[in-house]
């Protein structure tokens, strides 16, 4: 598979060139640039296969030449001993727990997935220095699936604020390869530091750089086989339609499951769950995307008002707005209705649910009453987050107190960073140069 910017239909790039160098000099975002079917694949697995073999088979296909069936099942071994988890809910109902990994969150399976391959990447030869914009969990996300790999260290830059869960053992003065780096700024700002420091050529040169967070094919492209993973689980059950209600912020996740449509995965529509900033409602409905003002609610991972994959989604209507018109369904929830839908999720079905989980479940309701779907669609929910991240709101919400499993309070210790540094270029490049 070759990659080409957003901007341009080339030069056009390697999987390996696109994850190391994970902007293109244009501006754009590398996506795909031809459909590789692997039907041939999926469609014959049955539902006993686990995730790490059916990232071993599918990848090697989709990466023909750079990942073969050995160092493909070496990926998998070493990224995933987690596995998504689906759930039957009744005939028309399923859930798709993606909160069984380290750190309790979806991002875990794209995160661990690019760490692994990184590290094969560059098993003969070169280094990385890999930058990401952590808030939330998604630090201690990075520093887990990046510890300990070779050839590669991790910058992880966030925002005025504690940072939670990360081992000073892991820390480069200490002999590992992590550099947890505090800003005095915004998440905004981390962001703008990192693609500044990508595009600074001698400096990202001379360190190997680039980037984890969402711009990095690395991670969104593995992003897709949870979506295989949960057809595989449930097709035998299917007599209809097969429809995902995605929770959608940054829409990296409604992207992965178009490039899974793509590759051949039978599903009719998708579901983009989005609270009240309903960032691309109007776009999905064929209008011009206009930026709204940000809207703070009791789903925060959705809280976005201009999505960092705006040039995935955009190039992606661009070559099939048919697609996007009669595919993709948008819906909004408000708070209201969100924390109704964590109590519904409790009465109904005696699941506990996070808000960004709820959201897409409450959309999936909204979209199915509408389009009259009740009995011949299938509707899988992608629950994103553990219920326990926010126990307070489910406690509030159901009245039932969550269990906190002991791996998610060890991530609860706040972490000392290595370095404060003001929001500007040579003051994050000299903290970052005076580790080495």
């Amino acid at each position: 598979m070759q990659f080409r910017s957003t901007k341009s239909s080339g030069p056009l790039v390697s999987f390996k060139d696109a994850v190391l160098h994970c902007l293109p000099s244009d501006g754009g975002l590398y996506v795909p640039d031809q459909v590789i079917d692997i039907r041939q694949f999926f469609l014959h697995m049955d539902e006993k296969i686990t995730y790490p073999e059916l990232v071993a088979t599918v990848a090697p296909t989709l990466l023909q030449g750079e990942l073969n069936p050995f160092s493909a099942s070496r990926v998998a071994e070493s990224a995933f001993d987690f596995e998504p988890e689906l759930i039957r809910l009744d005939d028309n109902l399923s859930i798709l727990n993606l909160y069984k990994g380290p750190t309790g969150f979806f991002k875990d399976f794209g995160i661990a997935f690019l760490a692994a391959v990184m590290e094969e990447l560059l098993k003969k030869s070169g280094q990385a220095l890999i930058l990401s914009a952590a808030r939330g969990d998604t630090g201690v996300s990075m520093a887990h699936a990046f510890s300990k790999r070779k050839g590669i260290c991790s910058v992880l830059v966030y925002p005025s604020g504690p940072i939670r869960g990360l081992d000073p053992a892991t820390f480069v003065p200490n002999g590992g390869n992590i550099i947890p780096i505090q800003i005095k700024g915004t998440f905004d700002d981390c962001q703008r530091l990192i693609m500044e420091t990508i595009n600074d050529r001698e400096f990202s040169g001379r360190y190997g750089v680039t980037c984890a967070n969402a711009i990095n094919p690395g991670r969104l492209l593995p992003q897709t086989f949870y979506y295989l993973y949960a057809f595989i689980k449930i097709k035998k059950y299917l007599s209809g339609d097969l429809v995902f209600s995605v929770p959608s912020g940054n829409f990296g996740n409604l992207i992965a499951g178009l490039y899974a449509w793509k590759f051949g995965m039978p599903v009719n529509g998708f579901i983009a769950a989005m609270n009240a900033n309903n960032a691309f409602g109007d776009y999905i409905r064929g209008n011009p995307f206009v930026p709204r003002p940000l809207v703070n609610t009791n789903s925060p991972a959705l809280d976005v008002s201009v999505p960092s994959n705006y040039e995935r989604l955009a190039s992606f209507y661009k070559e099939a707005p048919a697609v996007m018109r009669n595919m993709v369904y948008p819906a909004s929830i408000g708070d209201d209705l969100t924390q109704w839908t964590i109590e519904h999720a409790w009465k109904k079905y005696k699941i506990h649910i996070d808000p960004h989980t709820a959201v897409a479940l409450a959309a999936a309701e909204q979209v199915s009453a509408a389009h009259e779907w009740s009995g011949h669609v299938h509707t899988v929910v992608l629950a994103t987050g553990h219920p326990a991240k926010e126990a307070d709101l489910v406690r509030k919400a159901t009245g039932q107190a969550i269990d906190i499993p002991e791996s998610l309070q060890a991530l609860q210790k706040k972490s000392d960073p290595i370095a404060v540094i003001s929001p500007q270029l040579d003051a994050f490049e000299g903290a970052i140069a005076s580790c080495f």
